[in-house]
């Protein structure tokens, strides 16, 4: 049978893939999506609770944004803002809410971001095809896309099909594999905004503490992050732990101020000479959840019974903790993959291949990883839409 015929196949129906099929289609182009999935969008639907933090307010900023080259996502931002994305969203009477830190979400239901990308596509006249596997993938005089419900061709390929994490919504490293069968480089690829995970005594400190939440200032690997924490029964979790995990790396130590803008030793010794007869825990229950609190004050009694080393060392724990993880929870439980098509094989103004003209990159298959808070979904809008305009 004769092969279907289009100008652009965008592979992977997400955030960035739809976006990008949409600015191509509104551009004149015949374009065709095709994803394995049987509908289009699922991560964008569990996404922020299932109120999709669809954009930050910051996210043009490329330093918000991991790379082999931070630089890279400058020219793509720039031209795709947060603003941009914004604007689009009132045009679809999506009612929004900023949180902290700059996070939009949608007043409703994430499926009103995913509602405002099919009818972009649908005003591009965008061929959408879910549940179609690929089976083969290759490129003659032009891209071929061999799946187990047909054949397509196009001078023009995306790949759009994200990374591993979260493979329960049928995400896979296919991106990685394709860009690879096409002589493209792949950074190492590795979970990131993940829960970390803990053996040996810092576990044992933690599994009693599992829920509890406060806000902390955590660091790593020179990254520094104010935000909650929060105790699980396998380590520690929250969005200032899924910020540094990012930057984690195996053997690394995290540092953890229980009691950021505290200097937690003046504190406990002033505290120590005006009500010498508290309990240790009953005064860092004042700053600190009961558990927590009841927990690294084991074993301490009143606070005038204490030596000031012992105060000192109680106070080295609140402000500079450094236990070490024995792991993160893995592509189960990260939201987003780092590394990916190395930047150096791909044009920063468009997303396509240098040696390879034709194919494009975008969104979480790329090399460009945000923080936690809408920085990837605007990566995605923004790679979709620079590659949308070229393809």
């Amino acid at each position: 049978m004769k092969p279907e015929a289009f100008d652009v196949v965008v592979l992977g129906a997400g955030a960035a893939g739809l976006y990008c099929a949409a600015t191509a289609g509104q551009r004149g182009r015949r374009v065709l999506v095709l994803d394995h999935a049987p509908e289009p969008g699922r991560k964008i639907l569990i996404s922020g609770g299932g109120r999709c933090n669809f954009t930050n307010l910051h996210g043009a900023d490329p330093a918000r944004y991991l790379s082999g080259n931070p630089r890279f996502a400058r020219s793509a931002l720039a031209r795709c803002t947060p603003q941009d994305f914004l604007a689009l969203v009132e045009r679809h009477r999506i009612p929004w809410h900023e949180k902290t830190l700059g996070q939009l979400f949608c007043d409703r239901s994430a499926r009103d971001i995913l509602g405002l990308l099919l009818a972009e596509c649908d005003a591009g006249g965008v061929d959408l095809r879910c549940g179609h596997r690929i089976t083969a993938l290759d490129r003659a005089e032009r891209f071929r896309v061999e799946t187990d419900r047909g054949t397509f061709e196009a001078p023009s390929l995306v790949l759009a099909t994200g990374g591993p994490s979260i493979p329960k919504m049928g995400a896979t490293s296919f991106a990685a594999e394709a860009a690879r069968r096409f002589g493209l480089g792949v950074t190492p690829l590795r979970p990131a905004l993940v829960p970390l995970r803990f053996e040996g005594p810092s576990l044992d400190l933690m599994q009693p503490l599992s829920g509890v939440s406060l806000p902390v200032r955590a660091a790593c690997g020179g990254a520094r992050f104010e935000e909650a924490l929060l105790f699980t029964h396998r380590g520690l979790s929250g969005p200032a732990i899924l910020q540094v995990s990012s930057f984690w790396r195996e053997g690394m130590p995290l540092a953890l101020d229980l009691l950021p803008g505290v200097d937690a030793r003046d504190w406990l010794l002033s505290l120590k000479r005006s009500q010498g007869r508290s309990e240790a825990r009953t005064v860092l229950g004042t700053r600190l959840p009961a558990r927590l609190a009841a927990a690294l004050a084991e074993g301490m009694g009143r606070l005038a019974d204490l030596p000031d080393r012992s105060l000192s060392a109680l106070a080295a724990r609140l402000s500079d903790w450094q236990p070490v993880p024995s792991g993160t929870e893995g592509y189960a439980k990260a939201e987003v993959t780092l590394g990916g098509v190395d930047t150096a094989d791909l044009s920063q103004k468009d997303m396509q291949a240098r040696s390879v003209p034709g194919l494009f990159v975008v969104g979480e298959a790329v090399d460009v990883t945000g923080w936690l808070g809408g920085y990837n979904f605007q990566w995605a809008w923004s790679s979709g839409r620079a590659a949308g305009l070229a393809a």
